[in-house]
C-alpha cells in the first residue's frame, strides 16, 4: 500500500471575506490550469502520447519550456535518487570542483546505492559529483553535503533552490533522495530541475559521462552511468533515475535531436520503464513545434535585487575617504577663521573682564570688613 502526497497547489488558497465568512479560493497550478488535472493531458490535432504505466509524467520542450503532454504533473511522490539532480544543481556553484575531500565514516557508511567511498582516500569534489550523478552514490551525496557545511545547511540550500525554481511540490529532506517522511517532488518539478541543470556545463558533463575512472585506496576503478538510455537512445544527454521500495521507479532525462531538446520525467512506475521513456521522447520530438502546449515550465524567480538586500540589512554608512574628508576639514577651518573666531574672542574677553571685576569687588569687601 502507498499513499499519494497531496499536490501543494491544491493546498494553496487565497482567503476572502464575504459577510464575515471566509471562503478559500484555490490558486491555479504552476505552469497552467490543465496541469492540475490527474489524468493524461495532451494536445489536440496530433497523435496521442504513448501509454505509460507511470503514475505521473511530463513531456516538455527544454528550449521553450512548453509542456507537450502530462499526467498528474503536480502529483507529489517520493522522488528517490532523482532528487540528486537538485543536490547537484544546488552544490555545483557552491563547491570548488578541485577542492580535496577526505570523507567521514558516516558518509562512507550510507545505506543504499554507493560508489564505495573510503575514509582513507582523498577525493576531488569533481570525483564526488561524478559518483553522485553517474553511480547514484548515496555516500557521495553525504560527503558533498558535509563539505557544504553539513546536512542541515545543505537541506536549507536545496529547498531554497527549489523555491527559486518555483518547484513548489519539492521538499528535500536528504541529499541522496533516500526516503524520509515529508520528502516529495513531482514530475513537473523534476522537469524544472532538469531544465535548470542542463544550463550548467558541469551538470551536463556529469550526467552525460558514460564511463570514468574513480579513485581507490590503491589506484582506481571504473564506474559507469546508471542511465541505460545513454547507450540506447540517439541524442540522449542524461539526467537521473531512481528507485526505492517505497518510491518505486522514477526518472528524469533529456535528449537532443534536430535542434530540439526534449525532457521526460516520470514518477511512481511499477516496472521496467526505459522503453516507455524512449517512446515518450520519440513522441515529443514528433510533435514539438506542431502541437499546442498544454502548459509551461516556468522560469526561475529572479535573484533579490541588490538595493533590496542593502535596504533589508541597513548597513552603516562607510567612513568618508580622505579625498572627501579633506574638503570637509577645510570648510570647517575656514568657518572658524571667520565668524567663529570673532565670537570666540569676544566670549573669552568678556570672561576675563568679569573675572577682574569680581576680584576687585572681593578686595573692597575685605577692606570694609577690616575697618569695622
Amino acid at each position: 500500500m502507498w499513499t499519494k502526497l497531496v499536490p501543494i497547489t491544491a493546498l494553496i488558497a487565497s482567503v476572502t471575506l464575504s459577510g464575515g465568512t471566509a471562503h478559500a479560493e484555490p490558486t491555479a497550478p504552476i505552469g497552467g490550469e490543465a496541469l492540475g488535472r490527474h489524468g493524461v493531458v495532451a494536445p489536440a490535432g496530433v497523435k496521442k502520447p504513448p501509454k505509460s504505466k507511470a503514475t505521473s509524467y511530463v513531456v516538455a520542450d527544454v528550449d521553450t519550456g512548453q509542456v507537450l503532454a502530462a499526467k498528474d504533473a503536480h502529483g507529489r511522490y517520493l522522488p528517490a535518487s532523482t532528487l540528486k539532480a537538485l543536490t547537484a544543481l544546488t552544490l555545483i556553484p557552491k563547491l570548488d570542483k578541485n577542492h580535496k575531500v577526505k570523507p567521514s565514516q558516516n558518509a562512507c557508511n550510507q545505506e543504499g546505492s554507493a560508489v564505495g567511498l573510503s575514509p582513507k582516500v582523498t577525493y576531488k569534489v569533481d570525483d564526488l559529483f561524478k559518483a553522485l550523478m553517474m553511480a547514484s552514490g548515496n555516500d557521495a551525496a553525504m560527503a558533498l553535503a558535509e563539505t557544504n557545511g553539513g546536512v542541515a545547511k545543505t537541506m536549507t540550500d536545496m529547498n531554497a533552490m527549489a523555491k527559486r525554481l518555483q518547484a513548489n511540490d519539492t521538499v528535500a529532506k536528504t541529499p541522496s533522495g533516500l526516503d524520509k517522511p515529508g520528502q516529495s517532488s513531482s514530475a513537473y518539478d523534476l522537469a524544472l530541475i532538469a531544465r535548470a541543470g542542463l544550463a550548467n556545463p558541469d551538470f551536463r558533463r556529469y550526467i552525460s559521462t558514460k564511463v570514468t575512472n574513480f579513485p581507490a585506496p590503491k589506484g582506481h576503478y571504473e564506474i559507469s552511468n546508471h542511465n541505460k538510455l545513454l547507450w540506447r537512445y540517439d541524442g540522449m544527454i542524461g539526467v537521473k533515475n531512481g528507485w526505492t521500495s517505497k518510491a518505486r521507479a522514477s526518472f528524469v532525462g533529456a535528449a537532443t535531436r534536430g535542434g530540439h531538446t526534449i525532457v521526460v520525467s516520470i514518477m511512481r512506475h511499477e516496472g521496467y520503464f526505459w522503453d516507455e521513456v524512449a517512446s515518450l521522447l520519440d513522441w515529443g520530438f514528433s510533435v514539438v513545434g506542431k502541437a499546442q502546449p498544454v502548459g509551461q515550465l516556468v522560469d526561475p524567480l529572479p535573484d533579490p535585487a541588490p538595493a533590496a538586500q542593502a535596504h533589508a540589512t541597513a548597513p552603516a554608512a562607510p567612513p568618508a575617504s580622505p579625498a572627501v574628508q579633506a574638503p570637509l576639514l577645510e570648510t570647517a577651518a575656514s568657518r572658524q577663521n571667520d565668524s567663529t573666531r570673532t565670537v570666540g574672542a569676544l566670549v573669552i574677553g568678556g570672561g576675563l573682564l568679569f573675572g577682574l571685576l569680581w576680584v576687585g569687588y572681593g578686595i573692597r569687601r575685605r577692606r570694609a570688613r577690616s575697618r569695622v
